[in-house]
């Protein structure tokens, strides 16, 4: 096995316990303590940004492989139509061409499962917090006090990792700084009617109907 497909085999491993350390039943406080932590750490959301470019890698390795057990079956459909004496004198080539096979359906079948297996972990990883958001929202509503609106507000945002996320901040705080302006715009529209109702009285001259 070549190196770049031990990388790949070693990420499918990492992959299995992942998924399974995300399926093991945990108390709600600490699975909600960890899944806050994953969502707002930045060495989280670098590593995820590094594995996404290796699953493209990886996807590359996979048609690659699709690719080669593809020639290795047309290769064997051309040795079995000789048949004869030239398929005995061929014997160490389509030997040759078994183990080929094999090597290159091994190379598929390892990254298809790690390229399927990321997908199963997203999904996977979608639900929990799903999950984790319903059994807050319940806990809220019964009236129990775990962590404060502050951790709420965490497990809400949790998945908003990376440039989806700052996206979303840059957005929530241009809607705050507008609503300040909106308040400052009033404020100043209210000053500037009363200081024309008390020009108006210490002059002596009547209101207008408005």
């Amino acid at each position: 096995m070549t190196l770049y497909y031990s990388m790949v085999f070693a990420l499918l491993v990492f992959e299995m316990a992942l998924f399974v350390s995300l399926i093991i039943p945990m108390p709600f406080t600490m699975k909600r303590k960890l899944f806050t932590f994953i969502s707002s750490s930045p060495l989280v959301a670098k590593v995820q940004y590094g594995m996404k470019i290796t699953f493209i890698f990886i996807l590359i390795l996979f048609i690659d492989s699709v690719n080669r057990v593809y020639r290795v079956q047309v290769e064997l459909g051309q040795a079995k139509s000789q048949g004869g004496a030239a398929a005995a004198a061929a014997g160490s080539e389509r030997m040759e061409v078994q183990a080929r096979k094999f090597y290159s359906q091994r190379n598929m079948y390892l990254c298809g499962f790690t390229l399927f297996l990321s997908l199963i972990l997203n999904r996977t990883y979608t639900m929990i917090l799903d999950v984790l958001r319903l059994e807050e929202e319940v806990k809220r509503l019964n009236g129990d006090k775990l962590g404060g609106d502050k951790s709420q507000q965490k497990l809400a945002d949790a998945g908003d990792i990376g440039e989806i996320g700052r996206l979303k901040d840059e957005l929530k705080k241009r809607d705050r700084d507008i609503d300040v302006l909106k308040k400052q715009s009033n404020g100043l529209s209210d000053e500037y009617k009363r200081m024309g109702d008390n020009f108006h009285v210490s002059d002596g001259t009547p209101k207008k109907d408005r």
